[in-house]
Parts: C-alpha cells; sequence; structure tokens
C-alpha cells in the first residue's frame, strides 16, 4: 500500500548558527548534551514527585479508588485537550523556548505543594488543580521535547540520541523511587515534591545553555490551524504502520492506565507494603527498563527493528499479569519480588517498543510536520489515560482493587493485537521513506 501525498507543509526554516556535525560520539555534542542533562535532572525530579503525589494524597489526604482514579486522570487530561493544537502552536514557534518555559511551570505550580502543607491548607483539590497545570506544561514539553532532536543531530544519531535519552529517563526511575522511598521513611511528601520543583530549574538552566537557534516558520506561511492539525492527524492516521502502532500504544494505555491509577494503592493497602519496598518496586520496574533501553539498538539488530515491535509490546503486556498474581504469595517478601520482576520485564518491553517506535516516526516524518505529529501521537495514545484512570477508579471501587487489575492486564494483552497481526511481524526492517510500501 502506497501512503497518498500529504498537503503541502511549510518548509523548514533554517537554524541560526552552526549547524550540528553529523556523526561521530553524541556525548561530545555540545546541544545535544544539554539537552540530556537538562532532561536527566528534571527526570529525576519528576519521578519523586510521582511518587509523592500519589503517596501523599493516600497517606496523608486519605485518598481511596474513586480520588487516584480523579488524580491520575488530571496528570492525563491535558493530553485529551490540548494535545492536538499544541503540535500546531509547536511548529510555530521556537522549540527551545517552550521546553524552557514549560520547565518554569511546572517548578512554580510543584511549589505550591509544600507551601500549602506547610501552612496545614493542603487539599485534594489542589492536588488536582496541580496535576492539570503541570500536564499541560508536561504535553508542550514532551512534543516540543521530541520535535526538537531531529534538529540537534543528524537523521542516523536518532535511533542513538533517543536511546540515551530514554537511558537517562530509565536511569531517574531507577534513581528516583530508590532515594523517595527510602527519603519518605524520614521525611514527609510535600519536601520530595519541593525537590522536584527545583529539579525543574536545573533542567531550564541546562537547556537556556543550547546553543542552536532555529527560526520559526513565518506568520505568512501559516494556514489555519484545523488545517495544519488535520495534516498531523492525517500523517498517523493514514500510514498503514504508524496507525497500528498508534492504535497498540492506545489500548494498552487505556488499559494500562487503570492499573497506574490503582498500583501504589494496591501495594500500600491490598498487600501490604510500606513506602520504602513501594519505592523498592518502582526501582526494580525501572531497572528493567534500563536494560532495555541499552539493549534496544542490539535487539533491533539482531530481531528485526520492525519485528521487535510487536515482540516487545507482547512482552510487556504478559508481564503486567504478575502484579494482581502476587496478592495469592504469602509474606511480603514474596509479593514485593513478584511484583517487582514482573515490573522489570514490563519496563524492558516497553522501553524497547518506544525508542523503536519513535526513532522510526521520526526519521520518517517531514521535518516541518514533527511537532503536529508528535502531538496527534499523544493526543491518541495519551488523551485516552483519563478515561482509563476514571474507569481504574470505578471499576477498583465497585469490583475491588484486584479484579480492576486483571480487567487492565487482559486489556493491555489484547491491545498488542494491532501491531501482532499486522505487517511489522514479518518486517526485518522499517521503511525510512515516506511514500514507502508496507
Amino acid at each position: 500500500m502506497t501512503v497518498p501525498d500529504l498537503p503541502s507543509a511549510v518548509p523548514a526554516v533554517p537554524a541560526v548558527g552552526s549547524p550540528a556535525a553529523p556523526g561521530g560520539p553524541l556525548w561530545r555534542h555540545h546541544d545535544f548534551r544539554q539537552l540530556w542533562i537538562g532532561d536527566t535532572i528534571s527526570q529525576v525530579g519528576t519521578q519523586l514527585s510521582g511518587l509523592a503525589l500519589p503517596v501523599l494524597a493516600v497517606t496523608v489526604l486519605g485518598a481511596r479508588e474513586r480520588q487516584m482514579g480523579l488524580l491520575t486522570a488530571a496528570e492525563t487530561l491535558a493530553f485529551l485537550l490540548v494535545g492536538l493544537p499544541a503540535g500546531a502552536w509547536v511548529d510555530r514557534w521556537r522549540k527551545r523556548s517552550v521546553l524552557i518555559d514549560a520547565d518554569l511551570a511546572r517548578a512554580v505550580v510543584f511549589a505550591t505543594v509544600p507551601v500549602a502543607w506547610a501552612f496545614d491548607v493542603l487539599t485534594l483539590w489542589q492536588l488536582y488543580a496541580v496535576a492539570v497545570v503541570a500536564g499541560v506544561a508536561t504535553v508542550f514539553f514532551d512534543v516540543a521535547y521530541q520535535s526538537y532532536l531531529p534538529e540537534l543531530v543528524d537523521g542516523e544519531q536518532m535511533v542513538d540520541g533517543n536511546a540515551k535519552l530514554q537511558a537517562s529517563q530509565t536511569v531517574a526511575m531507577v534513581a528516583g523511587p530508590a532515594v523517595g522511598g527510602q527519603l519518605l521513611r524520614v521525611v514527609s511528601a510535600p519536601v520530595l515534591i519541593a525537590a522536584d520543583a527545583l529539579s525543574y530549574l536545573v533542567s531550564a538552566f541546562f537547556l537556556r545553555r543550547i546553543r542552536h537557534r532555529a527560526q520559526p516558520p513565518p506568520k505568512a506561511g501559516r494556514r489555519p490551524l484545523r488545517t495544519e492539525i488535520g495534516e498531523g492527524l492525517s500523517f498517523v492516521l493514514r500510514h498503514p504502520l504508524l496507525s497500528r502502532i498508534a492504535a497498540c500504544t492506545s489500548l494498552s494505555n487505556l488499559f494500562g492506565s487503570i492499573g497506574t491509577t490503582l498500583f501504589v494503592l494496591y501495594l500500600l493497602t491490598t498487600l501490604g507494603l510500606d513506602t520504602g519496598a513501594v519505592g523498592i518496586a518502582f526501582t526494580v520496574a525501572a531497572l528493567g527498563g534500563l536494560l532495555g533501553a541499552l539493549a534496544t539498538s542490539r535487539l533491533t539488530r539482531v530481531v528485526g527493528e520492525g519485528r521487535i515491535i510487536p515482540l516487545s509490546a507482547l512482552l510487556s503486556a504478559v508481564m503486567a499479569t504478575t502484579t494482581p498474581l502476587a496478592v495469592h504469595l504469602d509474606g511480603d517478601l514474596a509479593r514485593l519480588a513478584l511484583v517487582s520482576v514482573g515490573s522489570a520485564a514490563f519496563g524492558m518491553g516497553v522501553v524497547v517498543y518506544n525508542v523503536t517506535q519513535v526513532s522510526f516516526r521520526q526519521r520518517l516524518c517531514p521535518p516541518a510536520l514533527l511537532g503536529r505529529m508528535n502531538a496527534s501521537i499523544r493526543f491518541l495514545v495519551w488523551g485516552v489515560m483519563p478515561v482509563g484512570a476514571l474507569a481504574g477508579g470505578f471499576l477498583g471501587e465497585r469490583l475491588g482493587i484486584v479484579p480492576a487489575l486483571w480487567v487492565s492486564v487482559i486489556g493491555q494483552v489484547a491491545a498488542a493485537g494491532p501491531v501482532l497481526f499486522s505487517p511489522l511481524a514479518r518486517m526485518r526492517d522499517l521503511p525510512r521513506e515516506l511514500d514507502a510500501t508496507a
């Protein structure tokens, strides 16, 4: 099948300053290094708040299934509300400025949590509001971030760049929960959220050191926002492989959000683990993701970058079964071990899947369409997450936490279908051109 031509897009405008030198080790690439350091620091802080926020809601504010569903929904609602126009806006703006502004916005909004806690006025409604505002900033950061990497590095370096950035994020996922889980034994959750606010300021500092300057497309060449948004959606939905990847990721996130919503509550209440054990579970899971990031390049060479997508999707879905199975074991150590090992394998599969498919779509997409393409993907695959979160809260309250987790697992296994039963399962190499036949 040949992909139809897309409507004409605004041509890319050259960057101001010296272009990035192609080839060579990426750790010597100044601008990539600043992006790498800034993102790593930000991710460490994000993992602290990602652990501290639900723990705070459960242990300090007494949140249960429904409230946890609302909190998780609030964290991802922005992808549904502003995910599509964000891509068109990012394509019109300087991506470096978008990244910095998003970091500063998150620093301010997270700083309000420890302040409110110190004055004893913190409520669940404030946590919901903080989650929504931070989510909007995250939408713009993520769209700009994925669209900015191809401007900084050579096309052949994108897989390496994505793998390095994913590895750093996974290292943060290892260090953040491990440190956070132990710190929660001696300090309060709001203190960890304050550290997250500080991390965004440090991230913004390094992003400001990037020398690359790109001029946004001229205003005279802009079309109506609706037209530009439609181009991004059309690129994804009309491509025979991207559409299947989007369907798999969307369904996986929909059902995965049910489990994510209830995960911390499940560990603390159903399994009876303490906050330190919760941190260990997150850390071991992230170690699997780190292994996936380090192994992606070799796996794609051995297995094939086409075949690795359905295989990693299926692996991660099957390994999610270990979480609800843990309740049937005796002893905290056995339960923690099963959840942790299963989560590590799950994390490895997710990271391999993400690095491969993100690199594929980045090199396939015309530069002027990157922001809208990434925003369209985010809208399709993240916009379902608040729905899944609300469903998780509802199912957890009506059916119980463990049955709701089984609904999540079964749905994730089924979600692998669009890529498992597709040309991807028979392809070693993925197309490199927009008009490639699948």
